[in-house]
């Protein structure tokens, strides 16, 4: 058979596939990294001191306004806001990049498109910041293993603040904080 490729599956067997199938096509596109488990995210939560959001923006319809929010509204931490076309967001100063913050946030937060990951991870490990959340939908497989290899802890393709949200039990299926005390016993 010419023009086969050798795919490696999740259950550690092997086969080999016409390159052009689309099967062949859909196993290159399965995402093998895996980032913090749920435990490990929470603990990330608890340490973390200040967050810094990149690509934070000052149009309420945007989801980083919104995280902003929650995060101004529901949390302790020190929030900055990074956007280089912006003076203010939500009443509070916008820095143009992290090198501009008055501390080395715990964690960045970052609202850019998947192929700007990578740069965003130079100026992360150039700030000397440790953990890099991107958010839900952005996934760069790539810059992910980079970003480890250079010490970084990552987060990707999830919402810093439906995990915050979940730890601290007040999640709506919506994602709205929905206020109800609960009866559950808190996380340790």
């Amino acid at each position: 058979m010419s023009d086969t490729e050798t795919v490696q599956l999740a259950n550690g067997l092997s086969c080999s596939i016409p390159a052009s199938s689309p099967l062949a096509k859909l196993l290159k596109s399965q995402r093998t990294w895996v980032g913090p488990t749920a435990k490990q995210r929470l603990g990330i939560l608890r340490r973390a001191k200040s967050i810094a959001i990149v690509g934070a923006s000052p149009n309420p319809a945007r989801s980083s306004y919104f995280v902003g929010t929650y995060l101004l509204q529901s949390s302790d931490y020190r929030v900055y806001f990074v956007n280089p076309n912006a003076d203010e967001i939500l009443g509070q100063k916008a820095y143009p990049d992290l090198a501009s913050l008055p501390e080395v946030p715990d964690i960045v937060d970052v609202f850019r498109k998947a192929s700007d990951i990578p740069a965003v991870i130079d100026d992360v490990l150039a700030v000397g910041a440790k953990t890099i959340w991107v958010q839900l939908g952005i996934y760069n497989e790539e810059a992910a293993r980079y970003g480890e290899e250079h010490g970084l802890t990552v987060v990707m393709d999830r919402c810093l603040k439906v995990e915050h949200a979940r730890f601290h039990g007040g999640l709506h299926l919506l994602g709205f904080d929905t206020g109800v005390i609960s009866s559950r016993k808190a996380i340790a």
